[in-house]
């Protein structure tokens, strides 16, 4: 009996000390919480514009325009152990998912930041685009050269970077103008290409080879940079990502716009946001509405996308959740706010939708 009870108590120590030495293992999850709140229309840390524009006549205004982040927890090379991420998952404002959603295992972490701030100017970009066609201020599209193809005809004689200025000696004005006259061609036949480099102009010869559908190209990848008439700078640090785009644009033309946007009001958002002004859906929404919520806004603007992440009345508080899908619904949205009238009118998320 003595034997047996002794044995009994190793194993149960043993157990016990296994599953405390589990319970600090680390795990392949993320926490997501909520992060920052920064307002566009407001100053930096450094008391310096969050937005900054240069040639063109801009404005300071009451309210608030903020956008929300989310911040992340874990990840390669410092994980979590499953004790955090249970409480985290019980949080009320915590959000936990599998690593390989932000962290896909055949990128390196380096890699994903490296997207992450990609992402953060192109949005920029695009807000300032979208921002200039709602107002309608005209800019032009400049054909770059986005990427090379490994092993294509324009390796070593084209680079990224590039402004395709000509083909064939006459101008072109976008991307998809330059590809209809690359191509107009048989496989095989030169194309003579004008860029500018670093600021010069320079000729470069390039033999075009065949698309597998016949078609004449040189294994470049173009995007269309827009040339906007005055300077826009965003002064936003340690931020990754694409979901600030609908506030950057709204912040843009607050600060153009000699009476302002809001009214005072404080207004946070958070959506993607292309060119043409539509409004893309985004993630951690629950965790952007604590961040709104605890900065005192007033109302939220949410793609229509990510509605179904807004049902979650501790999240939201007393603010108006409204429901976005174009830069010029957030506008309504906005003159509603501003001037209190309609505001009943303005659609919101439904269950379901």
């Amino acid at each position: 009996m003595l034997r047996r009870a002794k044995t009994l108590i190793t194993a149960v120590v043993l157990l016990v000390g296994i599953a405390v030495g589990a319970a600090f293992l680390p795990v392949p999850y993320l926490v997501a919480s909520p992060g920052i709140s920064l307002n566009t229309i407001g100053d930096d840390a450094d008391g310096d514009p969050v937005i900054r524009i240069d040639g063109r006549e801009s404005y300071r205004h009451d309210g608030d325009l903020a956008m929300v982040t989310v911040q992340y927890a874990g990840g390669p090379g410092r994980r979590m152990d499953i004790l955090t991420v249970i409480s985290a998952w019980l949080s009320p404002t915590q959000a936990v998912l599998p690593e390989a959603a932000l962290f896909p295992p055949d990128r390196s972490a380096e890699e994903v930041s490296e997207s992450q701030t990609m992402a953060m100017d192109d949005s920029q970009t695009a807000a300032v685009a979208a921002a200039l066609g709602e107002m309608g201020v005209e800019y032009d599209l400049r054909p770059v050269v986005a990427a090379v193809t490994e092993d294509a005809p324009a390796q070593g004689r084209l680079k990224a970077g590039d402004v395709l200025l000509e083909v064939d000696g006459e101008k072109v004005a976008d991307k998809g103008e330059a590809a209809e006259r690359v191509g107009d061609r048989e496989p095989g036949d030169p194309v003579e290409l004008t860029v500018e480099r670093d600021g010069e102009r320079t000729g470069v010869e390039v033999t075009t080879e065949d698309d597998g559908e016949g078609g004449a190209v040189v294994g470049i990848m173009i995007a269309d940079d827009p040339d906007f008439p005055f300077d826009v700078d965003f002064r936003i640090e340690n931020v990754g990502g694409p979901s600030a785009g609908l506030m950057f644009a709204l912040g843009i033309m607050d600060r153009l716009d000699p009476e302002g946007l809001t009214g005072g009001a404080d207004v946070a958002g958070t959506g993607t946001i292309d060119a043409e002004g539509k409004v893309g859906g985004v993630s951690g929404v629950a965790q952007k509405m604590v961040s709104a919520r605890d900065e005192g806004a007033e109302y939220f603007l949410v793609p229509a996308e990510s509605c179904p992440q807004t049902f979650d009345s501790a999240a939201a508080g007393d603010m108006e959740v409204l429901k976005v899908e174009e830069l010029d619904g957030a506008l309504t949205a906005l003159e509603a706010i501003k001037s209190g009238e309609g505001l009943s009118d303005l659609p919101r998320c439904e269950p379901g939708a």
